[in-house]
């Protein structure tokens, strides 16, 4: 789109404020133009009279007092941030289950309501975030925690750039600015150093004290995390690693979603997907294996065995068939994570699940060398 387009500058920007108001950011900015097959680069070139900050524009202020604002504020050096698109790619072979409609309310009200996911490993709680973000066009931020994690990870520190300091934003940062929704991701294996986001918990935002600037969230932000436990430690050893968050910390989320795998139902509707994109025409399969993983399951949940077939090994079973056109070999070699005895357990019990399968010797199976 040009200047010369039909849509005349003023247009464009009472289509703007009609969706996000007069203060935007620019990630309402590539939602609006993703919504409207805009050319984002474009668009902000248009805009350019009316930017306050880096990703921030104040559609209300004439473009010469703008001007005027950015000459009066000067911030400390900083990196210059990256233009690029954080909305995720939508997923054909996603289909949702759980608390996935909840959750994508929540991002869709653009009201700022922490949420906190908990659930055995596998069963799609990244992935429900990432997807319900795709659907909505939400910018996500996605950040792996782990027990190195802290301050200077999370909300930014300065590094040394051709010779001189300059501060860097975080990803905390960036989705505060941005008003896109922050992913802490297995948020139970953090130490107390992630205390530094109390305040940003709270909607209220945080002071960076080693450069003097106060950052408040721009509209939309949010904080939504995930975790294998309720962030009380876990107490059968399964999640090695995990730790006992601050009941302060998790005090600030409001709500609790427990995720489970999905339904018998569901799960295969899931594996029949990820086989049609991988071009494995073969339903039969994928129903003998969500049957398998269930009898697994409820012996799980019945004290029966200490592991677990998860949504997420499924897939990998599905992904190795269309490697290997081999379902014994398949199967085999995704189960080779857990000891021998469980995994000639999971092994004798799909020869019973399906008539079909025979069960691999082991001289017969090549190796699966890794490079």
């Amino acid at each position: 789109m040009s200047r010369n387009s039909s849509v005349n500058d003023q247009q464009l920007i009472e289509s703007i404020k009609e969706l996000y108001g007069s203060e935007i950011t620019s990630g309402d900015l590539k939602g609006f133009c993703a919504s409207r097959g805009l050319n984002y680069q474009t668009v902000t070139r248009r805009l350019e009279g009316y930017k306050t900050s880096r990703g921030r524009w104040n559609l209300e202020v004439t473009p010469s007092v703008v001007g005027k604002m950015e000459q009066a504020y000067k911030a400390p050096a900083a990196l210059p941030a990256v233009e690029q698109n954080l909305i995720p790619d939508k997923d054909d072979t996603f289909i949702k289950f759980g608390n996935f409609n909840d959750l994508k309310k929540i991002i869709q009200s653009r009201i700022f309501y922490p949420a906190f996911i908990t659930g055995l490993s596998g069963n799609g709680k990244t992935f429900s975030v990432e997807q319900a973000c795709a659907q909505l066009k939400r910018e996500l931020v996605r950040v792996n925690i782990t027990i190195e994690t802290d301050e200077d990870d999370l909300i930014g520190g300065f590094r040394l750039v051709n010779g001189e300091t300059v501060w860097h934003n975080g990803p905390v940062i960036e989705a505060l600015e941005r008003g896109a929704v922050l992913l802490l991701d297995e948020v139970d294996l953090a130490s107390n150093k992630i205390l530094c986001l109390q305040s940003i918990l709270e909607g209220k935002g945080v002071f960076l004290k080693k450069i003097g600037r106060f950052v408040k969230p721009a509209s939309g932000f949010n904080v939504i995390a995930t975790a294998n436990t309720k962030g009380k430690g876990s107490d059968d050893g399964r999640f090695i690693g995990t730790n006992v968050l601050n009941e302060a910390f998790l005090e600030r989320f409001p709500v609790t979603f427990e995720q489970s795998y999905p339904v018998p139902a569901t799960e295969q509707k899931i594996l029949e997907a990820v086989a049609l994109e991988l071009g494995v025409d073969d339903k039969d399969f994928c129903k003998r294996l969500v049957d398998w993983a269930d009898i697994i399951r409820k012996t799980f949940y019945d004290g029966g065995i200490e592991e677990i077939i998860s949504t997420r090994r499924l897939v990998h079973i599905i992904r190795a068939y269309s490697i290997f056109q081999d379902k014994a070999k398949a199967i085999q070699v995704c189960v080779n994570r857990f000891d021998d005895e469980t995994k000639q357990s999971f092994l004798e019990l799909y020869d019973k699940v399906d008539a079909d399968f025979q069960l691999p010797i082991t001289e017969q199976v090549d190796s699966v060398e890794v490079f």
